[in-house]
Order: C-alpha cells, then structure tokens, then sequence
C-alpha cells in the first residue's frame, strides 16, 4: 500500500500518500487497524445482522435496519455516484478490506462472540453513514406526539417541544478576525451525542498533494465530513434539528402473494419480501419487509402500520460527494459551493477561512408539505400531506461572534423540536466580553458550568410561603449560588436533587401519558420520565401544573435530606459499550470520572433521566485557528485506539474530563512513524 503513517503523542493517525486514492486506501487501513471492532459492529449494524451475537435485546435495531432497507438504500446511493467519488469511497473499501482481518485477531471482542470478519461491500460506508444518522432527525417523537394527542387530546401536541431525549446536540462558535488577538478567525465547539466505547469520532489527518487536512473522521467512512481544518479554511457543523423524515399511517390489503397500499389515487402496489434474523441463543426471527410509494414499513405494531420517508431513500442520493470536496476546499466559499449537494443530516455550518471569508449557513435536504407531517402520523391515503418540493436552505451574514447550539434560529423554518436557547444564548453572552479571543481562551468556552436554565426554578422559590426550618435554609442556600454546575460544589447537587423531585412530580400529573404499547425499537422516547426531564423548564409553565404547590413539596423533601455530596460524586460518566466491556481492564488504575456541567449547561454533560449518571457529552471539542493551524487544539473522550488495554484507549480522558484540549501537531518532523 502506498502511504505513510505517522503518530503523535496521543496516537492519532496522521496520514501521508501520493494521491487521493492512495491516501482514502490507507485512511481506511490505518482505521481498521485501530477500530476492528468498531468497523465490524457498525457495519453489522448498518446490515442489521447484530443479533447473532448480541441476542434477543438487538433484534428491534435489527428488524428496524432491514425494514427500513438502510442497506439497499446505501447500494442505490452508491450506484449513483459520480465516478470520481465512487473509486474514492471504494479505495477506502479496498483498505479497510486490507487490514481488517489481521486486525481482528488482536480485537477481543472477535473471540468473545465468535464473530468472523467479513469482506465490506463498496457501498458498506454508505450504510455506516445511515445507520448513524437515521434516527438524527428524530422522526420517532412524532409518535409520541401521536400517543400524547391520543390521550390528551389534539391541543396538547405541542406540549412536549423540546428537543427529544435521543436527539444528538452541539455547540459550535465562530469568530471573525476583527475579534481576535491575531486577527484571524477562529472555529469551535462540541458535539454532543451518546459518549461510547471506542469514540464515534476518529482524529486524523489526511495529506496529499492535493490537500492537507486535519478533523474528525466517521470510523468506517472515508474523509472528515463534519468537523476539520485544512491550512486555509477551517468547518464546523452542528444538528440544525430539521425535520425531514415522515411517518405515514397505511393500509394495506393482500391477494395471495401480491400487496397493494392505500394512496391519494387509490390503490398501488407495494413490495414485499422475507428475511431472516439469526439471534444468539434464541430461535431465528422472520420479518416482513414491505415498501409502499412513501416508503418502507417500519413499524407494524399494536394495530399501526407505519412507513417511513426520508430523502436518502426518496432521492437515492446521500451527499457523498461532498466529502471530497470538503477535502478539497480552500476558501469558505468553496464550503459553500460544496454542500450545495449536502442531503443527510440536515446541519448548520459554520466556515472560516484565511482570507477572511465566513460561511453561515443551513446544509442538507428538508422536503415542504403540511405542516401536521412534522406534528405527527399523517394518513399515507391523503393527499393533502405529500411532499411537495424543498426548502430553501436558509443562510446568514456573520457580521461579529456568531454561535450556534441547536436553538431555533437559523434552522427555525425547517423544524419543529429544538434545543432550549440556554446554550446558545450563554456562547453570545461569553462571546460578547472581549475582543481579543485566542485560541487558549476557547476553553473557558468550552467548560462554562454556568446553568442558564436554572432561573425558571429558583425564581419560585422565593415566593413560597410556610416552608419548614430545613426548607428555608436550603432556599436560602440555593438563592445564593451562583449557577455553575461544577464537580466540586454541593449546591450543585442540591439544585439537580430539588429538580429531579419536581420532575418525579409532574410525571406523576402526566401519569395518563405512561405504559403506552410502545414499538420495542421506539421504547425510550415514550419514557416519559424522560420526556418530562428533558421538557422541564418549559414544563414548569403548563397551566395544567400547580406549579408553586410542586415546587414546595419538592423542596421540603430535598431539604430533609440536605446537604449532599460534591455534584461529581453521582454525576460520573458512564460510556456505553454494546458488550458491555469495561472501560479500565483488570490491571489499569481506574480513573475518577467525575464531571462538572448539565445538560443545558455550555459545558453539556446530560445525565440519565432519574439519576446523576451521564451519558451524553462532547464527544469531541475542536479550537480551528486560520491564523496557524499548528496552535489549534482537540480532544475526544477516549483515545484513537479502540482495543482495551491499548495505551491511546483512554489516554485523552483525563484531559477530556477537565475540559482542556490537547495540541494540532503538524510538523511532520514531530511526529513517530509508524513501522
């Protein structure tokens, strides 16, 4: 294979090769080489054939991914590529095929469940990229909103209209030159997502001679699609939390081996066929797969029959071809021009480059049609709620400090659910105090534990009247703190232990909402302990909530059990393992996982609904600087290698966990080659 791969201090993979194909052929080795396991399961994952070596608890992924025909729509999308980018995503295939199977044999995880590599198809990144993303867009909260609108009553729809409990987020900034120490702009921020063994994202770099390119790679897919800086520009995204994914209430009817579906003319003929899941110590399990004009049926239960229509699918287009581009790319203008083409997911983009040009923009496909489609399960028979045409992509001059955190604002025309403002309305306020930002400053950015959210609880509490010695003591203890959700402060966790009692309180008044005949793959997001968690603060102004009444009685049994132990003692990652293999072997020396934040906290760190326990935080934090990209910084959970034991698994996490970064090498002259 041509190529050289080089290594820096923390093991990330810096890649050098004669052309493009070279380089995307050893990207992908070098990524085998590192994350076997990752790349087999994500591509099992992609195929749904995880339950034969999970088990019973992956058959709902599994059964979703075939009906929802996630491989096939990945081959179409690959037949329709351009030549260019079709040799240069197969180059990637050829490498990972390279590598992987001598790559197994040092992966534990292989011998653990007896599962044997097998050869990537060329469309396989294609799949990895839908799996990944198909549940962004969040489709599954409209049939919760269904479920809510069923037994409350269709005024009650938009009560839930935050953004959902599995709804990846991010916090990402730009400054112009004319506001920083070196005149040039810098790019930043965070994506929030599911924090996991081995890391979703990859640190790498890529250098040819036609481009030069330091980010974050999708282990499985080639490039650095969504966060990266090459010399001369520097791109960030974050979810625009669009809505472009229907759900489509169908009836069928069948005549021996043929279906048909009921749509807006009439009767139309659908397919079907039969699959087969293999499930590790349980019988196989036979799935219908079915398509009608809409789309595939994706949920066939407790008397609804759904289909689901997404663009991928509708198009037979992904993007892909961007990610070359992207590579390419020397201005913010080339950015532009690139995502042009962006179909999945839907982002907001932020871009920089040396020459002072600034990108701010919307990138991806969001179909118009009735606005209930976003609200809800529509009838697939009605006419009325078809597809008709797209959105423009909204865009925006960038004129001083600008940031973005999955609020509704750039992105609000294209969606319905989105992120509190709390976010992005603290990034403005930190941005906004000097004018002379260096890239050393971006950490104060990035861990700022200041709880925005907190007001529309603690603004309660002083109006409330007859409390208990205890309870006035601890009102009085929470009125004088400062709001920052730090690892060391008990008021911290006092505030979390008074808003886990006053969300114990309003599920219980939204009790009729609880045990719904829930799809199994769909279950979490009609937890409604956890709608109500992550709707709280707009919660708390329901008319349907005595909410001075709640509050009190949550405060008083907080204040019987007060004070509480330094908020990093309950609030400690916990990163999700499908084996459930623990983060520190036998022989290593656990780390504390304390962490400071909130979820709506700058510093994201979202807890367990119920519990301090965190599962979702910055699965990355990137400082760009277009001044000189050799003083930018990264960092990811864990590390670039994804075998226990390794010494880059988890060497990153202690800085990860104080929220500082680690340095962008660039001289190669500083980095190890790898032998």
């Amino acid at each position: 294979m041509n190529g050289e791969v080089f290594r820096d201090a923390y093991g990330v993979p810096h890649l050098r090769a004669g052309d493009h194909l070279a380089l995307a052929e050893l990207q992908g080795a070098v990524t085998a080489r590192d994350r076997a396991w990752q790349l087999e399961l994500i591509r099992r994952r992609a195929l749904g054939s995880t339950a034969a070596f999970l088990g019973p608890d992956a058959v709902p992924w599994d059964t979703f991914a075939r009906q929802a025909r996630l491989a096939d729509t990945a081959q179409r999308c690959y037949a329709a590529l351009d030549d260019t980018t079709r040799a240069w995503v197969s180059a990637y295939v050829d490498g990972v095929n390279s590598a992987l199977p001598a790559a197994s044999e040092q992966a534990p995880e292989f011998a653990q469940t007896g599962v044997t590599v097998q050869k990537w198809e060329p469309w396989t990144p294609l799949a990895i990229w839908l799996a990944v993303h198909i549940l962004f867009a969040g489709f599954p909260n409209k049939l919760w909103r269904t479920h809510v609108a069923a037994r409350l009553g269709e005024e009650y729809l938009d009560l839930f209209n935050a953004a959902g409990p599995q709804t990846a987020g991010s916090n990402g900034w730009v400054i112009p030159g004319d506001f920083t120490a070196t005149g040039q702009a810098i790019v930043a921020g965070d994506p929030h997502r599911f924090v996991e063994s081995p890391g979703v994202y990859q640190q790498i770099r890529l250098a040819c001679p036609a481009y030069d390119v330091v980010g974050f790679g999708v282990p499985g897919v080639p490039g650095v699609a969504h966060f990266g800086h090459a010399g001369k520009v520097a791109w960030a995204i974050t979810n625009a939390q669009s809505d472009y994914q229907d759900l489509y209430a169908e009836q069928l009817r069948r005549s021996g081996t043929t279906i048909e579906a009921l749509g807006p003319g009439g009767w139309e003929p659908a397919t079907r066929h039969d699959e087969v899941i293999e499930v590790a110590g349980a019988d196989p399990v036979a799935i219908e797969v079915i398509e009608t004009e809409r789309g595939p049926i994706v949920v066939d239960h407790a008397g609804q029959t759904l289909s689901l229509r997404y663009p991928p699918r509708a198009l037979g287009r992904l993007g892909f071809e961007v990610m070359p581009r992207l590579l390419q790319a020397t201005t913010a203008a080339d950015i532009d021009a690139a995502l042009e083409d962006w179909v999945e997911p839907v982002n907001v983009v932020f871009a920089a480059d040396a020459e002072g040009g600034l990108l701010h923009r919307v990138a991806g496909v969001v179909p118009q049609r009735h606005a209930a489609n976003s609200l809800r399960v529509v009838p697939g028979w009605e006419a009325a709620y078809a597809w008709d045409g797209w959105h423009p992509m909204p865009r925006a001059t960038v004129e001083g400090p600008e940031a973005m955190a999955n609020a509704r604002e750039i992105a609000a025309p294209l969606g319905v659910e989105f992120a509190a403002p709390y976010r992005a309305r603290r990034i403005r306020e930190l941005l906004a105090e000097r004018a002379d930002w260096s890239i050393d400053d971006m950490a104060d950015i990035h861990t700022d534990t200041y709880l925005g959210a907190a007001y529309r609880l603690l603004d309660r509490l002083p109006g409330l009247t007859g409390l208990s010695p205890k309870a006035v003591a601890l009102r009085t203890e929470l009125l004088a703190w400062d709001r920052r959700m730090d690892a060391g402060s008990t008021t911290a966790s006092a505030y979390a232990a008074l808003r886990k009692a006053a969300i114990a309180r309003i599920t219980e008044r939204f009790a009729l909402l609880d045990n719904a005949d829930a799809p199994p793959l769909f279950a979490g997001y009609f937890g409604l302990l956890s709608q109500v968690s992550f709707g709280f603060e707009s919660l708390l102004e329901s008319p349907d909530l005595d909410a001075t009444a709640l509050v009190q009685a949550a405060l008083e049994s907080v204040a019987a059990d007060n004070p509480r132990p330094p908020w990093g003692e309950t609030h400690q990652l916990s990163p999700l393992s499908a084996l459930r293999t623990p983060l520190f072997t036998p022989t290593e020396t656990p780390i504390d996982l304390a962490l400071s934040g909130d979820h709506n906290c700058v510093w994201s760190t979202s807890s367990l609904p119920g519990t301090d326990l965190c599962l979702r935080a910055s699965v990355a934090r990137y400082a760009f600087d277009l001044t000189n990209r050799a003083n930018s910084r990264w960092i990811v959970p864990l590390g670039a290698s994804g075998l226990p034991g390794h010494p880059h698994h988890h060497d990153q996490l202690p800085l990860w966990l104080r929220g500082h970064l680690a340095p962008i090498v660039t001289d190669w002259d500083q980095l190890k080659p790898e032998v």
